[in-house]
This record gives structure tokens, C-alpha cells and sequence, in this order.
């Protein structure tokens, strides 16, 4: 029984034979030991083929080849040539790295493959031994391929996902959130430092930006008069809010402040306004991400709220995996061990809480109508991973159910059947796509003529320099042939002068030669 060790490297493929294979799988100290010194190595592995990669883009294709387990053609070429092919006395293994990989190399090569043992420490001595095992390959040379390899690699699955660009949306949502509690703690860190000098105003205007913009606005109370009423009524939009705050000032019993705390007051409320537009900024553009990357999803639970299933789950295409049980509670995982691990009752909604949906059921409809919209979300999930075109058919649809489900726990009204509905909405998506494709096919044939003379103009050329060709084109039509076949004639008969014009050494054809001696003689 012999032994073979394959090894994938940046520069190609590598494969080992392995001495004294018996020995070799009872010893594994020995190996270990053996795997630093290179005579040791060399005494137990020895170089069977190398096949090196010719270009950048082909060592690009085997490495996602082999990434994935599957044999690609330039392996299964390579190990046919190296492998010999086993028989009922002599019996050979390969040694892989990958199992996935070994599975396809023995249902497509009936190789015996295995990746225990002492392979493994095999594998790794190859690894750091390599470049004194191949003569052609340095340490220099093995280091840039495989930089070159890696990046690209990273490049290509970076790449991966261009269209479904759901990893924007993850760090939306995440800053969206984060920007969330950070407007909150420092409006309230204005109110305090502020309130200092007039904590009148907290009563008067509760809210957090407007309250900042006055501050910025007011400054130092006892400078508000009568003539800033129209300021005060731009923000607050309100013009007897604006009276009661210049009366407050009039009688504040705050204390007074000095002008450098009021520059620095001034500072941080602009960063705190600026931070609250940047989230009004931010939350446009998450929509808008939404509404091109999942849809239906958007149109069917809002923006924010599929944006964080997403977040949670890693990707859309993750999300869409999911099943209806695991996309109810998500959100909800620590709730859920809790009740498994003290025998109690199971969460009925994680991020789903915060749709509308639930919050318009009852207390008893809550759970029910979780479960129809985890189930429905799923299904738009899917839809927006998975479909060419996107369209936000399927989640006016959707979202339509879920109405139709509200109003049959509350009346009783028996709802539309879900495949009526999806029958709608297929018949909808279809109308949609059809006209997508006609507007970019009137686009594509904007200059019909143009394209008509180049074709005329390569019909001309090829005339002159495959004549054999345009035989075979002018012989496929069948109008006209008696024209068309003079016509090949004399062709035939140009093409040939002109290659004896250029080429003196060539014979032409006997029956030419009969004319040309009948024409000289004559």
C-alpha cells in the first residue's frame, strides 16, 4: 500500500510519495519531530509531479475550485498523470487536506482519499519545506505568489457581493442606532448645563432638538426681548409657546453665566443639532438601500426594522434561510435559553416587537399574528435574495395579508386565500419585468443604421481575405444562384492571382496552369 500527499500552493499543484507508510502511521512522534529538520523530511517525502499555474486568473479558479471541495479540470488532469491507478495487489491513498475536497477527488477519480493520521503533520512539513522541495521555486518567488494569490482571492470574494450590498445596510443600521443613544445622552447633557442659567425652558419646550436649538438660539437669557419673538416662533412654531419663554426669562430664577461658558454652551448645542440632521441624513439613506436591496422586506415591516433583521442574521442571504420559527424569535436568543433552561414559556417575538403589526393586535392575537408575520417576512426575505428584478409587488401584497389577518381577528372577515394573492402578484411582477425589459432593449437599439454599414464594410473585408468563407455564405441562399456562382468564380479566380502574386514559391492548381499555357501560346 503506497502513500501520496497532495498540497495546493499559490505557485500550483504538488504531489508527495510518501516512504515506508506503515512506519510512518505508527510513529507519529517521529514525524513531528522530523517536520523541522529538512534531512529527516526529505528521507520520508519525496517529489512525485509539480504542476505550476501559468497565469494569475487560472490559480484564481483553482484556489475557489479547491476553496469550495470541488475537482477542478487542471487537478483531475494532473493526478491522472501522477497517481498510478491502483490494482488488486498494489493499492494507493491520497493524502488531502480538505475532506470535501477528497470526497469529489474519489467519486471522480476513485482515488482512496483520506485527511487523518499523520498527514495532517505530512501536510505541514511540505508547507514549511516547500520552496527546498520544488528546485525551481525560492523563498522570494513562493512569497509573491502567494501575496498575489491573496489578494486577489480577497478581492474576488470582496466582489462576491456587489449587487446585494447588504453589508451598507448592517453599518447603517448599527450607526443608526448608536447615534440613537448618543443624541439622547448629550441632549441631556445640554438640558443640565444649560439649566443652570434658565431651567424655566425644560417645562416650557420638552423636546430634545428643539430645545437645543434654543439654547443656541437664546444664549444668555437676560439679552431676550420682545424683538426675538420671530425667531423663537421659527422654532418653536408656536407663537404663544414663543411669549411664554420671553416672559420665563423675565423672571428665571437661574443664575447668571459667564460669556465663556455661553461659547461653549453655543459649541455643543450646534454639535448636538448637527449630530440629530446627520440622523435624519442617515435614516433617508438606509432607506433608500432598503428600498433597492430588499423591498419587499422594507415595504412589508419598514425600514429599520427588516434592516436589523438583516443585521442580525449576518446577510440577506442568510436571513433568507431562515426558517418562519427562527426569524419570529430573532432577537429574542437569550429570552429563548432562558425558557428552555428553566422549563418555561418560549418568547413569541424578538425584533419583530417593534413593527406595528404587533403593537395594533390584541393580547391574545399578539402570538398569532407574530407567527403569520414571521412566516410572511420569510417569504419576502427570499424574494428579495433571489429574484433578478426587484420589485416591491410581493411586499404590497404581503403587508395587504397581514391586514386582512388583523381585521379577521377583530370582525371575523374571512381573507383572500394565499395563493389567489400570489397568483396577483406573479401576474403584477411579470407586467413589470416585461416592461423593464422593453425600455432596455429600445435603449440597446438606439443606432440600428450604424450597426447595418460596419456589418456591410466586415463583409467587404472578409471578401477579400476568406473567399472560402463567403462561398459558403452566398451558397446558403437559395434565390439567385446562377449570378451568385459566377460571381464565386471570379472570386476564386482574384483570391488565387493574388496569392500568386505574393507567394512565387506556390503552385497553383493544374487546370489554371492549362489556361495560362494556352493563353501564352495563343
Amino acid at each position: 500500500m503506497s502513500l501520496f500527499v497532495l498540497y495546493e500552493h499559490a505557485a500550483g499543484y504538488a504531489v508527495f510519495s510518501v516512504r515506508e507508510f506503515e512506519e510512518v502511521g505508527m510513529l507519529l512522534p517521529q514525524v513531528e519531530s522530523s517536520v523541522m529538520d529538512i534531512s529527516k523530511f526529505t528521507s520520508i517525502v519525496s517529489l512525485v509531479g509539480f504542476s505550476p499555474f501559468k497565469t494569475a486568473l487560472s490559480a484564481l479558479e483553482n484556489i475557489n475550485s479547491v476553496s469550495e471541495g470541488i475537482l477542478s479540470d487542471d487537478l483531475q488532469l494532473f493526478l491522472d498523470s501522477c497517481i498510478p491507478k491502483s490494482g488488486k495487489k498494489s493499492k494507493q491513498t491520497l493524502g488531502v487536506s480538505d475532506p470535501k475536497l477528497g470526497a469529489s477527488i474519489t467519486e471522480a477519480l476513485g482515488i482512496k482519499c483520506d485527511h487523518t493520521g499523520a498527514i495532517p503533520e505530512l501536510i505541514r512539513g511540505i508547507r514549511y519545506h516547500f520552496p527546498k522541495l520544488i528546485k525551481t521555486l525560492t523563498d522570494k518567488s513562493c512569497g509573491i505568489a502567494q501575496l498575489g494569490l491573496g489578494h486577489s482571492y480577497s478581492r474576488a470574494k470582496v466582489k462576491f457581493n456587489v449587487n446585494r450590498v447588504d453589508n451598507m445596510i448592517i453599518q447603517s443600521i448599527a450607526l443608526l442606532d448608536q447615534l440613537d443613544k448618543d443624541v439622547n445622552t448629550f441632549s441631556m447633557r445640554i438640558r443640565e448645563w444649560y439649566s443652570y442659567h434658565f431651567p424655566e425652558l425644560v417645562k416650557i419646550v420638552p423636546e430634545n432638538y428643539t430645545y437645543a436649538k434654543l439654547a443656541k438660539f437664546i444664549k444668555n437669557r437676560k439679552e431676550l426681548n420682545d424683538d426675538k419673538h420671530a425667531g423663537l416662533e421659527e422654532i418653536v412654531m408656536d407663537s404663544a409657546k414663543a411669549q411664554a419663554i420671553i416672559d420665563a426669562s423675565k423672571s428665571s430664577m437661574g443664575m447668571d453665566i459667564s460669556p465663556v461658558d455661553l461659547i461653549n454652551i453655543e459649541m455643543f448645542a450646534g454639535r448636538v443639532i448637527a449630530l440629530a440632521d446627520y440622523r435624519k441624513q442617515l435614516a433617508e439613506y438606509l432607506r433608500a438601500k432598503m428600498a433597492g436591496v430588499a423591498p419587499n422586506l422594507a415595504t412589508l415591516i419598514g425600514d429599520q426594522v427588516g434592516a436589523r433583521l438583516i443585521a442580525h442574521a449576518g446577510s440577506l442571504t442568510n436571513l433568507a434561510k431562515y426558517p418562519a420559527s427562527t426569524v419570529q424569535i430573532l432577537g429574542a436568543e437569550k429570552a429563548l435559553f432562558r425558557a428552555l433552561k428553566t422549563k418555561g414559556n418560549t418568547p413569541k417575538y424578538g425584533l419583530l416587537f417593534h413593527s406595528t403589526f404587533i403593537g395594533r393586535a390584541g393580547m391574545k392575537n399578539k402570538g398569532r399574528i407574530s407567527r403569520y408575520l414571521a412566516n410572511k417576512c420569510s417569504i419576502a426575505s427570499r424574494i428579495d435574495c433571489f429574484a433578478d428584478t426587484p420589485t416591491n409587488i410581493f411586499g404590497d401584497k404581503l403587508r395587504q395579508q397581514i391586514e386582512d389577518r388583523l381585521k379577521f381577528y377583530e370582525t371575523g372577515d374571512v381573507p383572500k386565500k394565499n395563493i389567489e394573492v400570489m397568483k396577483e402578484a406573479l401576474a403584477e411582477a411579470a407586467e413589470v419585468i416585461l416592461n423593464c425589459n422593453e425600455n432596455g432593449e429600445e435603449e440597446k437599439s438606439d443606432d440600428p443604421p450604424k450597426k447595418k454599414k460596419k456589418r456591410k464594410q466586415e463583409n467587404e473585408n472578409g471578401d477579400n481575405l476568406n473567399n472560402s468563407e463567403n462561398c459558403q455564405q452566398n451558397g446558403d441562399e437559395p434565390s439567385k444562384k446562377k449570378k451568385k456562382r459566377k460571381q464565386e468564380d471570379e472570386n476564386c479566380d482574384n483570391l488565387n492571382n493574388t496569392e500568386n502574386g505574393q507567394q512565387n514559391g506556390d503552385e497553383p492548381p493544374k487546370k489554371k496552369k492549362k489556361k495560362k499555357k494556352t493563353q501564352n501560346d495563343e
